[in-house]
């Protein structure tokens, strides 16, 4: 059971030691998803805080999520990014799948900037595009914000009219356009996994109006939103699920072709970053 207290103390033990680690406030965090982990590489790194190092936080135990907190700059800004996330068919409670976006605001984060590798069901999606995320539709069967509500974090019943600031996606949208990358928009959908989903799911998923299906994003989305986070979402298409031509797909073809967009991920990540 949820245990306010707890969790609060959690939170702040967690913010204690990692503010040991900071030369400055971040006002800005990273998530970085399933193979896109690359963009450390542009940063000018000043820590890297080994997830078991951090009290309470998770560990990452999917392939391609090395589980660091990296600190520093990208783009003359400083930064905190998460190389390696946290998902629900790991085992994990949603609040602690969300316990690092929590940890992040108690830092001075304002602005999230989140990836992931996502299945493309729209029939004008190409495996190895980019989707800026316009919307959500939570099919996780659950909710971060489900329990006490702690009033000091956000409201009980924060408002989602807009989840992914539009402010960002218009300059996402500006920057792919100087850097000649194509870009996409549109809905993403999550679901709980592991298992990728039958050819009657796509349909039915392509049916409520999304665009592309993943297994993250959305609770650390609500949890950002709740504490008042401006948010840029970006999914990296890594496999295409039309359903009358839906080819067998693994996890290693899913990083590859994540590893192969990363850089075009990048570039937009970045150059956002030196515009904010």
């Amino acid at each position: 059971m949820f245990d306010p207290e707890s969790y609060r103390r959690e939170i702040e033990e967690a913010v204690s030691v990692i503010r040991e680690q900071l030369s400055a406030n971040p006002g800005i965090g990273i998530i970085l998803g399933t193979g896109l982990g690359g963009l450390v590489d542009e940063m000018e790194i000043e820590k890297e805080i080994p997830y078991q190092q951090i009290p309470h936080f998770p560990v990452s135990t999917v392939e391609s999520h090395s589980g660091k907190l990296i600190i520093g700059y990208l783009a003359g800004k400083y930064v905190i990014a998460m190389q390696g996330r946290f998902h629900y068919y790991e085992g994990y409670s949603m609040q602690q799948i969300t316990f690092p976006v929590r940890v992040m605001r108690r830092l001075g984060v304002q602005r999230l900037l989140i990836s992931n590798a996502a299945g493309g069901m729209n029939p004008q999606f190409r495996k190895g595009d980019l989707m800026l995320i316009s919307d959500h539709i939570n099919l996780l069967g659950t909710n971060p914000l489900i329990g006490q509500n702690l009033d000091e974090l956000g409201p009980r019943f924060p408002d989602m009219s807009e989840p992914y600031a539009e402010r960002l996606i218009d300059l996402a949208e500006e920057v792919a356009l100087q850097q000649q990358i194509k870009v996409q928009k549109g809905v993403f959908i999550a679901v709980t996994g592991p298992s990728l989903e039958t050819r009657a799911e796509y349909r039915f998923l392509r049916a409520t109006g999304a665009d592309a299906v993943g297994m993250s994003t959305v609770p650390e989305v609500i949890v950002g939103v709740h504490m008042g986070m401006e948010i840029l979402g970006i999914s990296v298409i890594t496999d295409e699920c039309f359903p009358d031509a839906l080819k067998a797909v693994n996890v290693e073809e899913i990083i590859a072709t994540a590893n192969k967009t990363q850089p075009k991920l990048t570039t937009i990540m970045r150059e956002v970053i030196r515009k904010l």
